[in-house]
């Protein structure tokens, strides 16, 4: 019988090991699995790679896990917030490497990897630092940056309820990152308010299928039920 269901959070990240590559959904807090963050700070992982599209908020979720000087370097879009101090205080300090990806090639670096696409063909990038010493290419007059997809080794992602089988559904823009992060990661753990029986999500509204989920930990107990 498949059953995806784990026991607690701290089971369901016990074997992130140090150096993992992990991809965090999230936009900002929506979407984002904090309540898996904040078991993967009890768990003690270090020298982690985190792709996220934020370097974090606040002092909570991913911030939290920067200030617990876990993670060697951070792949996202958007660094700096009125927020983001620390990170800002990491980076200056030179204790944190960041690879500064725009936020339409990061999504699409994630998704060619869960396609199984080897690289694309872009034209944001070109010209400036961030194509430095990546192919360029000239197609039909305009010029591209060839990027490579992000795989993974973990992904953390938050949806709103899952069934023992790993089906997913969202709540709303809360998807964000999630489905493609989800096929992009050798192992994806999802954090959801809560999980139904087979049967009781409808086909039409499942939007990661289980195939692409390992693990499924419901979270609305510690949470009050917030999607």
């Amino acid at each position: 019988m498949i059953d995806k269901i784990f026991p607690s959070l701290d089971a369901a990240v016990a074997d992130i090991h140090d150096g993992a590559t992990i991809l965090i959904g999230g936009f900002g807090s929506a979407g984002m699995p904090s309540a898996l963050i904040d078991a993967l700070i009890r768990h003690g992982a270090r020298e982690l790679t985190i792709v996220n599209n934020n370097a974090g908020n606040g002092d909570t979720g991913l911030a939290a896990l920067l200030k617990a000087k876990r993670v060697r370097k951070i792949v996202c879009s958007f660094p700096r917030q009125s927020d983001s101090h620390v990170f800002d205080g990491l980076f200056r300090a030179g204790e944190i490497e960041l690879e500064l990806v725009p936020q339409g090639n990061l999504a699409e670096r994630i998704r060619a990897a869960g396609a199984g696409i080897g690289g694309f063909f872009t034209p944001t990038g070109y010209g400036t630092a961030l194509a430095e010493g990546k192919e360029t290419r000239l197609i039909d007059g305009r010029h591209y940056v060839l990027e490579t997809p992000i795989h993974a080794d973990f992904a953390l992602i938050k949806a709103l309820r899952g069934d023992r089988w790993g089906n997913l559904v969202y709540r709303k823009t809360a998807r964000n990152f999630g489905p493609i992060m989800a096929m992009a990661a050798r192992c994806t753990i999802a954090q959801v308010s809560d999980v139904v029986d087979l049967g009781q999500l409808d086909p039409e509204t499942i939007v990661t299928p289980g195939i692409f989920v390992q693990r499924v930990v419901q979270t609305n107990a510690l949470q009050g039920g917030h999607p």
